[in-house]
């Protein structure tokens, strides 16, 4: 165990110290960048994406699994009936848990009726929407399908409804032969 020399803050996930270059406040909690994680998918969290519930730490999508309403018409999209729980993410619903979502400001309107993101199926709320493709995406979901890649609008390439890094768009459905998929500006001659 390392002493905390400073007698700084300490890690609301790992406890141990936190300095000011690696810092990342929630709650008045600090927390290590790369300890600021959902406790169930592991995804990255900033404070648009964050929910906490006591000292635990989820992403939105996560933490509405775990603690949001059951029931006709929440999370899939109107007019559906979900009985899951999350328990295939490794959720364990807890009965009687306090209940205290935060940071839910700007979020209680569904954009343009009752879009849902194309990538995972649930509806896209403004603080969180971006356009491609001509639909409506979480900015978590904005990912090329082949390597996960971070995409903006103006980088993607899209097939088949799915979006795609330019890279990987142009691997899977450029143009094949010779001289193609060598690079930039590869040509191949042979003598």
């Amino acid at each position: 165990r390392m002493p905390n020399w400073g007698g700084g803050k300490k890690c609301g996930v790992c406890q141990k110290a936190v300095y000011f270059a690696e810092e990342v406040q929630c709650e008045g909690n600090s927390f290590h960048k790369s300890c600021f994680l959902c406790m169930v998918c592991k995804k990255n969290l900033d404070s648009t994406t964050v929910a906490v519930h006591g000292e635990e730490i989820y992403c939105k999508s996560c933490y509405g699994k775990k603690y949001g309403p059951k029931g006709y018409g929440y999370g899939q999209g109107a007019g559906t009936l979900s009985t899951d729980k999350g328990e295939s993410l490794g959720i364990r619903y807890e009965e009687g848990q306090p209940h205290r979502p935060t940071n839910f400001s700007g979020m209680t309107q569904k954009v343009g009726g009752s879009d849902g993101c194309p990538r995972c199926g649930q509806a896209v709320y403004a603080a969180e929407k971006v356009i491609g493709a001509g639909k409506s995406w979480h900015k978590s979901c904005f990912r090329c399908a082949k390597c996960g890649k971070s995409l903006e609008s103006t980088t993607l390439a899209d097939k088949d409804g799915e979006i795609y890094c330019k890279g990987c768009y142009a691997k899977n459905f450029g143009p094949k032969g010779f001289g193609f998929g060598q690079g930039a500006g590869a040509l191949i001659h042979s003598q």
